[in-house]
């Protein structure tokens, strides 16, 4: 077994989940802006639609471009861009003229959102060593979380300080007091522009260096992660047949017939995990709990209780998910998600006839999280890193991540019809029917990555057309 500077790899994978941070805060703290953004603006329903949605238009032009810009440009000067674009919106938010400005300044934060989704798990998982890869990225995954958590309590603080604050004259007071959305908004400034400071810190992904020609380069980087020299040298060796003749990222590679299965599993889970009900709870749950009697309760309250949850839940599977592997989290998870979502359905249908307390409804969302974060939210971003060659990485996890924006984008358009349409109970039925196919994909065609080289699973997909 290779020896390993644990303590360098740690800070390389924290720096890097960084933009999952700035990704959550980006998408959460949305939720605290829209009602004084639409009084100051006058917002109709379709214009308050588009506030909220806009920046998710952002997310997918960014992911769509990512994936060629890592591989053209390096993981590394990608990642600097998502920097830049996170701290131009938050700038611009806080300090934006008119509505349209703030729509604008939104999507450019969508765009870093997107970059960052694809370029920082794959940094991660190409500097990571086998024996704690699915750790190392699952960092990107608690990051998005504590990025939820960070922007609800940023929203609750600013809103305090507001309360309380003298109303005066100046920028200052008109950010931080009479307009707190700037404020909410604007707080991003200070995380994304640490991001952008320490990014410089890192180096280039070993693994794209050596696509790129840049094999010396390489060896500098991986004798700073092993301990020997020869392991060093042997991790080059490694990539280098695994890259083969090829110096260059190659799009054909894509529809070879092993690597285009990868492709479409791949492009399969990410949608699908979307329409098993997870978006619909973070986006509409205030909504949900006050349908089902619980209006009197505090619904911020929820909202973070909701956030808690899902980070106390990442980190349980940071911890684990090398030790009980993939494919078992996601065996045991979507299980536990299936029996959740029946559950909340019985309960809307059941739960007023046979008078059971609303709080019961909210301890069984609670546990719906738990087994969503622990299994299909901690996974997803570690499968899609380590599924694809090293020669298309960045443009395989592009054409994933689209995959999965637009999901997102339809689950968030859709389900305020379903819930109409077809009624609660319906639309979380809806959500556990689409658990199986879920299943089945990962029963059928995922390998078990866990403990796994990147060319080792590589060597796997590429040989499954034989």
């Amino acid at each position: 077994m290779k020896n390993f500077n644990l303590g360098y790899v740690i800070f390389l994978s924290l720096v890097a989940a960084g933009g999952g941070f700035l990704f959550g805060y980006d998408t959460a703290v949305i939720s605290g802006t829209i009602s004084q953004v639409s009084e100051i603006y006058g917002l109709d329903a379709v214009s308050q639609g588009w506030y909220v949605g806009c920046a998710l238009l952002g997310s997918i032009l960014g992911v769509a471009a990512s994936g060629k810009m890592s591989d053209t440009w390096g993981r590394k000067p990608t990642m600097i861009l998502s920097a830049i674009l996170f701290s131009a919106s938050a700038i611009g938010c806080a300090l934006c003229s008119d509505f349209t400005s703030l729509v604008a300044y939104r999507i450019i934060g969508g765009v870093g959102i997107g970059v960052a989704s694809i370029v920082c798990p794959m940094y991660i998982s190409e500097i990571a060593v086998t024996k704690i890869r699915g750790t190392l990225v699952s960092t990107y995954q608690l990051a998005i979380t504590i990025g939820f958590v960070a922007a609800y309590l940023a929203n609750y603080m600013v809103l305090n300080y507001s309360l309380t604050a003298p109303v005066g004259e100046g920028l200052w007071n008109e950010i931080m007091v009479t307009q707190v959305y700037r404020g909410m908004l604007g707080l991003e400034t200070i995380p994304a522009l640490l991001f952008f400071a320490v990014i410089f810190m890192l180096p280039e992904s070993p693994r794209w260096l050596i696509v790129n020609g840049k094999a010396d380069k390489a060896v500098t980087t991986f004798n700073k992660i092993y301990v020997e020299q020869s392991d060093s040298e042997q991790q080059v060796e490694e990539v280098k047949q695994s890259v083969g003749n090829e110096v260059k990222s190659d799009v054909k590679l894509l529809f070879s017939p092993g690597i285009f299965t990868a492709l479409v599993c791949g492009t399969l889970i990410a949608i699908l995990g979307q329409f098993m009900g997870v978006n619909a709870v973070l986006y509409y749950g205030p909504k949900i709990f006050e349908d089902a009697g619980l209006s009197s309760g505090d619904s911020l309250f929820y909202q973070v209780l909701v956030g808690m949850v899902n980070m106390l839940t990442t980190v349980l599977a940071l911890f684990i998910i090398d030790k009980v592997g993939r494919k078992k989290l996601i065996y045991y998870g979507v299980s536990g998600m299936i029996v959740s979502l029946i559950l909340i359905a019985f309960y809307f249908t059941m739960g007023a006839k046979l008078g059971i307390p609303s709080v019961v409804m909210l301890v069984l969302f609670l546990l719906y999280v738990f087994f969503t974060a622990v299994s299909i939210c901690a996974v997803v971003w570690v499968l899609l890193s380590e599924m694809y060659p090293t020669r298309v990485r960045g443009l395989a996890m592009s054409i994933a991540g689209f995959a999965l924006w637009i999901g997102t984008y339809l689950v968030g358009q859709l389900t305020p019809w379903l819930l109409e349409t077809i009624t609660a109970s319906g639309t979380f039925l809806l959500f556990a029917v689409m658990c199986l196919p879920y299943l089945f994909i990962m029963w059928r065609y995922i390998p078990e990555t866990a403990g796994k080289s990147l060319e080792e699973i590589e060597h796997y997909w590429t040989n499954r057309k034989k």
